[in-house]
């Protein structure tokens, strides 16, 4: 079966006045239809970069790809002409940003800012719908997303809303082209716990619900655990490790992975404490040669310094790229 997104030795560049970050670095990565991937790193790791490139949302300049193919659909999105990416965006790979407040306008009403973006993804693809039909649409959306009185909220404005209405809204505007994959970059960062499990509820049914393919970006495990089947753990712009969620959780096979268990607190056992990872991560304008974690590895050897170990199957099923990955 074709994957419904394949990205092939994607590396990814920023030129700026000091230098050019290497910020992703030969990703390989499938998804098929109806996953569920989370992908999970420190801050500066480069997920949310990687999530940005399947719309080739990263501006250009300083942005520039070095290599690869993003494939989606079998087309590659690195290579589409404007018209048929604007056809692509929101109809048939919508997005989540992580801060719903910078992404409302807070000028305009939320029926205004629905209507506009369904009538936007009618635009793409040639269909015309009157105003008066969007915002019946737009109210099914928000009965969708679990937000009720929908005349009361599309005539509201952003600042009328808690943080976890607006994550809300943004759902219901991702899902006004019926995309085939959703994109949730740090959906839940801005929200207090209890509204992040019902965002993570809300995703994991209209998924469920729609037949939806998801990726997930996220740092914290989590999150991932709580709505991903697979995980893929980046680090330094690399893909690491690619497992089963919880197989990954209950036996980690890289040395980062490692680390990032280690350093989630387990409340019912107050007597270990966690653990942080040695150093920082590296520059991504002068990367270490070799492995790029291997400065804060405390399994490195010469070999880990200088060849940059490939991604490959250590278990059936799971994939890691460590030189002296425990199988």
């Amino acid at each position: 079966m074709t994957p419904l997104l394949a990205i092939q030795d994607y590396r990814l560049a920023f030129d700026g006045f000091d230098g050019t970050a290497h910020v992703l670095d030969g990703i390989d990565l499938q998804l098929r239809a109806g996953d569920t991937l989370g992908v999970v790193g420190e801050s500066g790791c480069g997920k949310s970069v990687l999530a940005r490139s399947l719309l080739r949302l990263n501006p250009s300049p300083p942005a520039r790809v070095v290599s690869g193919q993003i494939r989606f659909e079998a087309e590659d999105v690195l290579a589409m002409p404007p018209a048929r990416l604007r056809a692509l965006r929101g109809r048939r790979i919508a997005m989540i940003f992580q801060d719903p407040a910078s992404h409302l306008n807070p000028l305009l009403s939320i029926g205004t800012q629905m209507e506009d973006a369904i009538r936007g993804q009618d635009g793409a693809t040639g269909r015309s719908r009157p105003r008066h039909a969007a915002r019946a649409h737009a109210a099914a959306l928000l009965s969708a997303v679990g937000l009720g009185d929908a005349p009361r909220l599309l005539a509201s404005h952003p600042h009328q809303l808690s943080g976890g209405m607006r994550q809300r809204v943004l759902i219901a505007m991702a899902l006004a082209g019926d995309p085939a994959l959703l994109v949730a970059d740090e959906p839940t960062t801005a929200l207090d716990v209890t509204v992040q499990a019902q965002v993570l509820a809300l995703i994991a049914e209209l998924v469920r619900a729609r037949g939806l393919t998801l990726m997930l970006i996220s740092h914290d495990l989590g999150v991932i655990a709580a709505a991903c089947a697979r995980t893929v753990v980046m680090y330094a712009g690399n893909i690491v490790e690619d497992a089963p969620t919880a197989a990954l959780l209950a036996r980690p096979l890289h040395p980062y992975t490692k680390g990032l268990l280690a350093a989630v607190p387990e409340l019912d056992r107050p007597d270990i404490r966690p653990r942080g990872i040695p150093g920082g991560i590296p520059s991504l304008r002068a990367p270490p040669p070799g492995c790029r974690f291997h400065p804060r590895c405390d399994r490195a050897t010469a070999l880990c310094a200088a060849e940059k170990p490939a991604l490959r199957e250590a278990i059936p099923g799971r994939t890691v790229a460590c030189h002296h990955a425990e199988a």
